[in-house]
């Protein structure tokens, strides 16, 4: 079976920005030849590859496809340093997928290294840790910052280090809620936990609810709050909002202060692993390099402090 890479780059394009028309003007061709161009990619493998939804969805066949057209775009830039050619001023595009508290953090200053370094286009879809990994399967991203130790197939995996999580509150919350005054570390009692509120990140955050059972409380029971940035929950907790799980980092910040206590219990860790396309790839072993050893030095530098 022969598959055109042009006609696998359009898919990729559709994929990326979820409508044909959309994919036309990326690619500064009209929407009739992106559709042609589908249709004969789907006659030459033999499988539907996407679903004309809005925005479109790629069904499993057409997720190989543009991991196959990721792969060859990297191969491409292989092939150009090698034979000494010049390369797109703008460079290969690398798609990352990252967990926000890893953005907020330390992820940023590795890609720095890179981008200053090599000619290279990186965008980063935020997820949580436990969807990074799908978005790698998937073909949305060539690599990700996870919290699944396996990776996907055609993937290699290693280990970075781990977050640090405690259940934080404001004074202001204990006194409301508990009722006895702020007790820096003494867990609340269930049924406080059941009424209270706490602030999740958003609605695939799992900390909070973790925390709760192991206290033997419902997570179902308690109201909550959204609050999706990393920096803001942790604002949103010094205002009296809610209870929530803050980074090590910013639990000491907090309690430096007088912002914020902790409720007792033991932390909540959470491993992460760096996951990428196995592809012959300078410019993806370099992202690989600094990525781990970024990780690696301010992941274990957090644990420790």
């Amino acid at each position: 079976m022969d598959v055109d890479p042009l006609s696998a780059r359009v898919l990729a394009a559709v994929a990326e920005h979820g409508t044909l028309d959309a994919a036309a003007r990326s690619l500064h061709i009209t929407p009739s030849a992106v559709s042609q161009r589908l249709k004969q990619l789907e006659q030459q493998v033999g499988r539907r590859l996407l679903i004309r939804s809005r925005p479109v969805r790629l069904t499993p066949e057409g997720r190989a496809v543009v991991r196959f057209a990721q792969r060859q775009q990297l191969l491409e830039h292989e092939l150009r340093a090698d034979l000494g050619l010049a390369q797109d001023h703008a460079g290969a595009r690398l798609t990352i997928a990252v967990n926000s508290d890893s953005l907020a953090t330390w992820f940023l200053r590795a890609v720095a290294e890179v981008t200053a370094e090599h000619p290279v286009q990186i965008e980063l879809l935020r997820e949580d840790q436990d969807g990074t990994a799908r978005l790698l399967g998937e073909g949305e991203a060539v690599a990700a910052v996870t919290s699944a130790a396996q990776p996907p197939a055609g993937c290699s995996s290693t280990a970075l280090g781990q977050l640090s999580y405690r259940a934080m509150a404001a004074p202001a919350w204990w006194e409301r809620w508990a009722g006895d005054g702020a007790q820096d570390g003494r867990t609340p009692s269930a049924d406080v936990l059941a009424r209270a509120p706490r602030i999740d990140f958003d609605r695939t955050d799992v900390l909070q609810a973790q925390w709760l059972r192991g206290r033997g409380v419902d997570p179902a029971a308690a109201p909550v709050h959204h609050v999706p940035s990393t920096h803001e929950l942790a604002v949103a907790v010094e205002l009296g909002m809610g209870w929530a799980m803050l980074l090590e980092d910013q639990a000491r910040e907090l309690e430096g202060r007088g912002a914020a206590i902790g409720l007792g219990g033991p932390a909540v860790v959470t491993p992460l692993y760096w996951q990428a396309v196995r592809t012959p790839s300078t410019l993806l072993d370099a992202l690989t390099e600094a990525v781990v050893a970024a990780g690696r030095r301010e992941l274990a530098a957090a644990a420790l402090s």
